[in-house]
């Protein structure tokens, strides 16, 4: 996989272009007017959707990007292409068409939940002018491409006798024709090299419900034998996908958070490009797509996954997840700006966690309710005894941080060795700081970098010190 992670291939995009718009915030309430919660709006942002994040994964990956599309003359259409032209893609073959709106699709996103969204857009087919423009910038750039990648959101641009001729002029220059499609009737997508439903749309398109293998299997060789494909693949979501050529065979995959699939066949489509035009084979490119497909899904919004992320969830799948959730600086560093880029709520808090028990656990479990992701940094064993005494820790290291990271509650755990986490708070900068309650009117290390600092009262009667105690009083009376 590695060998793939340096090389720029020249990819095509034709499809449809538009604007994902976001509005970030929460809802605490409903509205007085109408049974609807009211979003109390804290953030905004706009991204490439459609054919557009297809690029984003393209140039994520590191490919050379050149783009064939039609957008309207407006507003959004030029916030467009300068949103393109930042990517450094090539948009030279975009026509621009007074009588269309570029596509523009707002969501509202409300505690990680989308409660809404409202288009603005034009559907209908694009005209002969703009289709003959596409075509001459096309047999212009052909020549400098290694794939053509069709990303059809039915929004005009892929009409049926448009789609036929921009394939036939892909094939007959010896380029492969990948197809994520759209309807229930792919014959515009006829000679193809590949295209790439998922099940819902293979059952609608070929009328066979996939219910078992054996449908599977004849929807695959019918899309293929009935298209005049090269190959068919049918995406099967947690399943991995399935590819048809001389014969049937799935590759499985394991996600293994799920926060929202928005734009994960568009990585699958521009994942296989990649590969494919580096000289990849279908095979291969199919296990990279299902563990870019994995990275993509375990963000919120449509979302890209770099070479770095989909080697590191490769290499995590020979792992045991508890053992993965303990991280040293360098990877919880790169995880935490990752986790931050992605808009999650940072929660922090450490300890000795010597002898792991209810109070422990229900500590953090009440931390954890505070933000989307907790990290628990862990005292090393000679950091606690300095803290505790030479007798303590009854429990190594990383013992006590195995324990912590099998907890649902914990997303990752890091041992340092400073009597103090104070440097582990600055690189970590989180949202929330946690502490026991035993520190109220206290000073608490870190509170000058953390937003937030929160106390949690401990169970009462449940300690470490405790339990050793009782322990001591049992081999006494023996």
């Amino acid at each position: 996989m590695r060998r793939y992670q340096n090389l720029a291939p020249r990819v095509m995009v034709v499809g449809d272009l538009m604007i994902d718009h976001y509005l970030w915030g929460k809802t605490e309430r409903i509205s007085p007017e109408a049974p609807v919660p009211v979003i109390d709006v804290q953030e905004e942002s706009e991204v490439l959707g459609g054919a557009g994040n297809v690029i984003n994964n393209l140039v994520a990956l590191g490919a050379r990007v050149y783009v064939a599309s039609v957008i309207g003359d407006d507003e959004n259409g030029r916030r467009l292409i300068g949103m393109l032209e930042s990517l450094g893609v090539d948009t030279g073959a975009i026509v621009t068409d007074s009588m269309r709106k570029t596509t523009r699709k707002s969501r509202v996103i409300a505690s990680h939940q989308q409660v809404v969204r409202f288009d603005s857009e034009t559907r209908q087919e694009i005209g002969k002018g703009a289709e003959e423009k596409i075509t001459a910038a096309l047999e212009r750039q052909l020549p400098d491409v290694d794939i053509l990648l069709l990303s059809d959101y039915g929004k005009g641009v892929l009409g049926d006798t448009f789609t036929q001729r921009i394939i036939a002029t892909a094939r007959k220059r010896g380029i492969k024709v990948l197809v994520d499609p759209k309807g229930r009737d792919y014959s515009k997508y006829r000679g193809a090299t590949l295209v790439t439903p998922n099940k819902k749309e293979a059952s609608e398109a070929t009328g066979i419900e996939i219910s078992d293998e054996t449908a599977l299997k004849e929807a695959g060789f019918r899309l293929k034998e009935e298209l005049d494909l090269d190959m068919a693949m049918i995406t099967l979501s947690e399943e991995g996908m399935a590819i048809f050529d001389e014969s049937m065979r799935k590759i499985p995959t394991v996600a293994k958070e799920v926060y929202d699939v928005t734009g994960a066949g568009d990585t699958v489509l521009s994942t296989l490009g990649y590969v494919l035009a580096c000289g990849g084979q279908i095979d291969e490119a199919a296990r990279i797509a299902n563990a870019a497909a994995a990275v993509v899904v375990g963000k919120l919004g449509s979302a890209t996954a770099t070479w770095d992320e989909i080697i590191a969830y490769e290499t995590t799948l020979h792992e045991s997840t508890t053992e993965h959730r303990i991280k040293e600086r360098k990877a919880l560093e790169e995880s935490v700006q990752r986790l931050k880029n992605e808009g999650k709520r940072i929660v922090f808090t450490n300890g000795c966690f010597d002898i792991l028990h209810l109070g422990h656990v229900k500590y953090l479990e009440v931390a954890k309710s505070f933000g989307d992701v907790l990290i628990v940094g862990v005292n090393s064993d000679a950091s606690v005894r300095r803290l505790k005494g030479e007798n303590r820790p009854v429990n190594p290291e990383f013992d006590r941080a195995y324990l912590l990271a099998a907890l649902d509650a914990v997303d990752f755990v890091t041992i340092f060795d400073e009597d103090t986490p104070y440097e582990l708070i600055r690189l970590v900068e989180p949202d929330v700081l946690v502490k026991g309650g035993d520190y109220a009117g206290k000073e608490v290390v870190g509170s000058d970098i953390a937003k937030e600092v929160r106390l949690v009262d401990f169970v009462d009667g449940k300690s470490t010190t405790k339990i050793i105690e009782k322990i001591g009083k049992k081999e006494n009376l023996c």
